[in-house]
């Protein structure tokens, strides 16, 4: 979702490749900073992006390409040859490298290794070959190492050498022959050190590790602990493999709370984000557990149906049971189709929320915050459709062949629970946007006030249904 910033430059962006403006190009490549150019070519096609970013030197290039979002880079790095794509490989940071590498298909993968440089091609091989959770699976092994035996003096003349290809040169790390970790001693430090000492007099030696193959929550909540920069890991042997930097951590932060997000509101994680996912996707990661809950609310039914038949049998409430097949037929389904309605409301609610608190909308371009929330309520009604005329079919076939209800109550049921989730998704979908529009928090929007709205809305949804048609 392109910001005001971005979207006022985006047409003479897309003017300056039109008329090949080489000059035009190559400033906008290096005046802006890469995130925000970044962001605008997220907007444009693939054969656009790479046409601006053949305008900027390799490295920058490679800047600019690592903030754009990793579903983004898949989709452009398809266009690619063999050797451009191994260039930028190469010179990419590796975690990035490895992140964009799992996603490409396998067979291509393979045909670019041997082009790519036999260390990088090493690197890559190791680090692809953690598990997904695993600490190795976020780290970086561009990090910042020195013997123990040398001055300050000498220490920052290597550093200065090292520091190109370093990803963080503040923590500096003390190995021995073996490359097993021996100490620590950070930049500030080094500079305040007097200039003839040597690194094993003033490096810190109980230094704090972890193992590579640990999982990866562990690792960033001792990062967090500690308050350091970037966590060391070490292998079996106490070999230095790798660092997890502030950065990737504060990336799995976000990532595992988005997690649970979605799954306390019974949405199946997105591997990318809401408005890059297809709607397919959406479809089966919500529909799923929809139908999941849509089963355990049957079985709901099922008691209840079970207890009035036994009431009425032993005459015990049969005078006071409620008159008509509609109040009864209600009386049954209702666990039904409020959870059908309240679940759906409360999956659309989490996933607008989550997607705006990750991406908190600037001031947009008059006009422009509109016409995306129209995109994503029409996109939402679609998903709402599907899954409503899904879960109403399920729900006929079973108060039909299994309640034995009759064809004519089946469809009230079946009707009522198609119209209740597109109620409720609506709801879920509306309401977080209206209070954004506002200019207030779209979390205020709560799950369970999403439920009680859709309930009180739904009972009159299921009498009106059941007195048409019955």
């Amino acid at each position: 979702m392109p910001d005001a910033y971005s979207s006022l430059i985006l047409p003479d962006v897309r003017l300056m490749v039109q008329e090949e403006d080489r000059h035009g190009l190559t400033e906008f490549c290096r005046v802006l900073h890469p995130a925000v150019i970044a962001n605008i070519l997220e907007e444009l096609e693939p054969r656009e992006v790479w046409a601006i970013l053949d305008h900027a030197d390799l490295r920058l290039r490679v800047e600019i390409f690592e903030y754009i979002n990793l579903r983004r880079q898949t989709e452009m790095v398809a266009e690619l040859d063999k050797r451009r794509l191994s260039e930028l490989l190469e010179e990419m940071s590796p975690d990035d490298r490895v992140d964009l590498l799992s996603r490409m298909p396998h067979d291509r993968v393979q045909d670019l290794l041997p082009l790519i440089a036999q260390a990088e091609r090493n690197d890559i091989r190791r680090l692809l070959s953690y598990e997904e959770h695993s600490a190795g699976s976020i780290m970086t092994t561009e990090y910042a190492s020195l013997p123990a035996d040398i001055t300050v003096n000498q220490a920052l003349q290597r550093l200065r050498e090292q520091a190109p290809n370093s990803e963080t040169i503040y923590y500096i790390y003390i190995l021995n022959s073996a490359r097993r970790l021996e100490g620590l001693i950070s930049l500030r430090e080094l500079i305040l050190a007097r200039p003839e000492s040597v690194l094993s007099d003033i490096m810190q030696r109980d230094v704090i590790r972890m193992r590579v193959d640990e999982d990866r929550e562990d690792v960033v909540q001792e990062l967090a602990r500690y308050n350091f920069i970037a966590m060391p890991l070490v292998d079996t042997e106490d070999r230095l493999v790798g660092i997890v930097t502030h950065d990737d951590a504060l990336d799995v932060v976000q990532e595992e709370a988005t997690e649970d997000a979605y799954r306390q509101g019974a949405v199946e994680p997105l591997r990318d984000d809401y408005e890059d996912t297809p709607m397919l996707t959406i479809l089966w990661k919500r529909g799923i557990w929809l139908l999941v809950l849509s089963v355990v609310a049957l079985m709901t039914a099922g008691v209840a149906d079970i207890y009035a038949q036994s009431t009425a049998e032993g005459g015990a409430r049969a005078s006071e049971a409620p008159p008509g097949l509609t109040s009864a037929l209600i009386f049954l389904f209702i666990p039904l189709v409020m959870a059908s309605g309240g679940n759906a409301g409360s999956q659309s609610a989490t996933l607008f929320i989550r997607m705006f608190a990750l991406q908190p909308a600037d001031a947009a371009v008059p006009g422009m915050e509109y016409h995306v929330d129209r995109d994503l309520i029409l996109r939402e009604f679609a998903i709402a459709a599907s899954m409503g005329a899904v879960l109403g079919a399920m729900d006929f076939l079973f108060v039909w062949l299994w309640f034995d209800k009759g064809v004519d109550r089946a469809a009230v049921v079946g009707l009522t629970v198609f119209l209740i989730v597109i109620l409720g998704t609506t709801a879920g979908t509306m309401l977080p946007i209206l209070f954004r529009r506002m200019g207030m928090d779209p979390a205020i929007m709560s799950n369970p006030l999403i439920a009680a709205i859709v309930d009180v809305l739904g009972i009159v949804i299921f009498y009106e249904v059941a007195m048409a048609l019955l």
